[in-house]
């Protein structure tokens, strides 16, 4: 049995898909190379090759989508580089800081990327909603 016979589940797939190029048998190997309209149609032309067991040794493959990569389900929203903190009475920066950061001296990490609504370190009032930044390790 051939090659080409054993490999026409996947041969018969890429027809299907009209993929542009050939399956050719020489020197042992079956050369499938050609080119598909999307990603998935290559993957399925794959998923159809490696139904025989020896595939491995006896593929050489390069088969290329025309059209554009599927998006990855849904691209992954950035995540914030910091999260939110809304003050309540009695806390200060220093404390915010050793909850959120681990170390009470990096107050002024939160103070900083406050700037926009806070102008001294000392003055929090409750019901302000603070950015926390990711601690920067100095």
């Amino acid at each position: 049995m051939s090659l080409r016979d054993t490999y026409n589940h996947a041969i018969q797939t890429a027809k299907g898909f009209r993929m542009e190029g050939a399956a050719e048998e020489r020197d042992g190997k079956l050369y499938f190379k050609g080119t598909v309209q999307s990603q998935d149609q290559a993957n399925k032309i794959w998923d159809a090759i490696k139904t025989v067991p020896t595939w491995q040794t006896d593929i050489v493959a390069d088969i290329k989508a025309a059209g554009p990569a599927p998006a990855a389900a849904a691209p992954q929203a950035q995540q914030p580089a910091h999260q939110t903190y809304t003050v309540k009475a009695g806390d200060t920066l220093s404390k915010i800081a050793r909850e959120f950061l681990g170390d009470a001296n990096a107050y002024m990490d939160i103070f900083n990327a406050n700037r926009d609504q806070l102008t001294d370190p000392n003055m929090i009032k409750p019901g302000q909603v603070l950015k926390i930044p990711q601690h920067t390790h100095k």
